[in-house]
């Protein structure tokens, strides 16, 4: 039932700066605690809620305390994230699918992230996955709010909404401002780990054509060049211009070993020059330096930037990835 002790503005979670807020809809008793031990951590603050009748009027006075949603789904209360739509209340969301599964602890495997491709059920930025992946919910949860903070307005609802224009536009207004709110919340609660859910999947350097990637590729290598010939002069922009360097690479999700293929093409083409000038090439060994420096705060905003819950169970080609 309804717990007051559970709310989101008690005095606990608020001594808790650096956590998610987290509203759970579960009637189901094993579901509620396994997803309680998953969510444990000092990272989250877990609100739950095991009332039909509770929870939109809950998620409605909480909403703007509420970072994200995580919804049991079984047909019969699929009216209640329709229910919240209609109040235009529009937040990220972690949908559950439980229809035919048997929730305990010995049915939940490790998986990598991968949307389940079911129908819409409350907004297009919505993030739906089988019970079966339940120990990878924080990365869901990850993925949750980078999607609804790249949701755009006019996409926030069904097309088989039947609300008005007006309504629309409202609740499309309504939205924005959410989208803004949770942004600064999470800046500021947050702080560098905010940084994290402005990535946008799709234009990390993976995800692009192989136009795209030659392009991105050739801006990268100039913008490395243009600090290797500086690194050692006297220039004031040459701290601005390595995070310049290292922020396009933290957003397309670029690896050190691509970074690294970079300097070592630069090199290459350095000591081609140097042979034909009949000059050494130990001169580029100094170059190391500037290739340590970037490594150092490309490595740093990843680790400063990364989830906590990422950070144990990043495979290693996540930094090495086979191209």
């Amino acid at each position: 039932m309804f717990n007051h002790q559970n709310n989101l503005n008690s005095g606990d979670n608020q001594k808790k700066l650096n956590n998610l807020h987290i509203c759970l809809f579960s009637p189901e008793g094993n579901f509620t605690q396994l997803l309680r031990g998953i969510l444990s951590s000092d990272r989250y603050a877990l609100k739950e809620i095991d009332c039909e009748d509770n929870f939109i009027e809950f998620v409605e006075n909480q909403k703007e305390q509420i970072d994200c949603l995580v919804f049991l789904n079984r047909t019969v209360w699929q009216n209640l994230l329709t229910g919240l739509k209609k109040l235009g209340v529009i937040l990220p969301v972690v949908i559950v699918n439980v229809e035919g599964s048997n929730i305990d602890s010995s049915n939940v495997e490790a998986s990598n992230v991968s949307v389940e491709q079911n129908s819409e059920l409350y907004h297009s930025a919505e993030i739906q996955l089988d019970a079966q992946k339940l120990e990878q919910i924080p990365s869901y949860i990850n993925f949750a709010i980078t999607q609804f903070l790249n949701l755009a307005p006019s996409c926030s609802l069904s097309q088989h909404s039947t609300k008005l224009n007006q309504e629309r536009q409202e609740t499309h207004l309504f939205l924005a401002s959410q989208q803004q709110r949770l942004a600064e919340k999470l800046k500021e609660r947050l702080g560098y780990l905010g940084i994290y859910y402005k990535r946008n999947p799709r234009d990390f350097y993976q995800n692009l054509d192989q136009s795209q990637k030659q392009q991105f590729f050739q801006y990268l290598s100039e913008e490395y060049r243009k600090i290797i010939l500086a690194y050692f002069e006297d220039i004031p922009e040459i701290n601005q211009w390595i995070d310049n360097f290292v922020d396009q690479a933290f957003f397309a999700d670029i690896s050190i070993s691509q970074i690294l293929e970079i300097h070592m093409e630069l090199m290459d083409e350095f000591a081609q020059q140097l042979k034909l000038e009949g000059r050494s090439e130990e001169i580029l060994l100094d170059y190391r330096l500037a290739l340590i420096d970037i490594i150092a705060h490309l490595c740093e905003m990843y680790r400063r930037s990364i989830p906590r819950e990422h950070i144990d169970h990043i495979p290693f080609n996540a930094l090495f990835p086979e191209d």
